[in-house]
């Protein structure tokens, strides 16, 4: 009866090539009344996650076209695929594939065979994870939002002698923001992410957040992991991208400089990466949006004249 509290009209993704398994899953899921999505390989199987975006997902490790691993990555990569949850079902059971699983962020990991059992408390447990996680975030989100409008940034005397802000603190402003928009608000994680606001331009590393905070690297992995649906190293590209993003917008610095401004030894990092989040190159996309941010200048200026 839990069970089925958690499963019922809930959309569940397979990524499972073999019949059998498609579907003894099925079976028993349409039993519990979830509505069930097969992809016979890993890139269907990426593409029906970005597009169906499932309560969760099932996955085979040994599958072809992206194996298991490749499609966790990549689902963790993207925001909208990112918290969802997922649970690796394999033949595989050694150690280092369960552990391996777990450190790119699984939720669970089923060995087949596998019971319709060990399979439908899986699956609940995970769902009910998550629901309690949402809620956590539902709660946190409403009490900043009743908090009353502040000044968060102490202004240096300059810029109250002169009612404006200092080049200094305009900087600490936008800094602030770019924390506290993009990051996390888990108490939690505080520290991580403004170590990880601190030094992302820098050559950091799991390790480093890890030694800065007094985890260890697995501890905090899964601990990130658990919170946000996110990897520490994703947090950091993701504010490495966002800095990337303001200096494509606003200077005329070459994609090599912006590069290496944003904590990357080769450009040719940067530009994979880079391509990865926005499906376009920096160049590209500096053009794109200067002519985007142009054209609507222009348009205010019409307005108002």
């Amino acid at each position: 009866m839990i069970i089925r509290q958690w499963l019922n009209g809930k959309k569940i993704l397979l990524i499972e090539s073999q019949s059998e398994t498609q579907n003894f899953v099925k079976k028993c899921l349409q039993a519990e009344g979830v509505y069930t999505i097969i992809a016979e390989d890993g890139f269907i199987g990426v593409q029906q996650a970005r597009e169906k975006l499932p309560d969760l997902i099932l996955s085979e490790i040994l599958i072809s076209q992206i194996d298991g691993y490749s499609i966790l990555s990549a689902l963790r990569q993207n925001l909208a695929t990112a918290i969802i949850p997922f649970i690796f079902v394999s033949f595989k059971d050694t150690r280092g594939d369960i552990r391996k699983g777990m450190e790119l962020g699984a939720d669970d990991f089923l060995i087949k065979p596998f019971t319709a059992e060990e399979l439908l408390g899986a699956i609940a447990g995970c769902l009910h994870k998550r629901a309690i996680l949402e809620q956590w975030y539902a709660t946190q989100y409403q009490a900043k939002a009743e908090l009353p409008l502040v000044e968060t940034v102490e202004e240096c005397q300059t810029c109250i002698e002169s009612m404006d802000k200092c080049q200094t603190c305009t900087e600490h402003a936008v800094k602030l923001s770019n924390f506290e928009s993009l990051f996390s608000s888990d108490p939690l994680l505080k520290e991580v992410f403004r170590f990880i606001e601190t030094n992302y331009h820098q050559q950091i590393t799991l390790s480093d957040v890890a030694v800065a905070v007094g985890y260890s690297s697995t501890y905090l992995t899964n601990l990130v992991r658990r919170q946000t649906g996110q990897t520490v190293q994703n947090w950091i590209i993701e504010r490495r991208m966002v800095a990337a993003r303001m200096l494509l917008l606003e200077t005329d610095e070459t994609v090599e400089a912006i590069a290496a401004r944003v904590g990357y030894q080769t450009v040719g990092h940067f530009f994979r990466q880079f391509r990865q989040h926005h499906n376009s190159t920096p160049q590209a996309w500096r053009k794109e949006h200067r002519s985007i941010l142009h054209n609507s200048n222009d348009r205010t200026k019409e307005l108002l004249c």
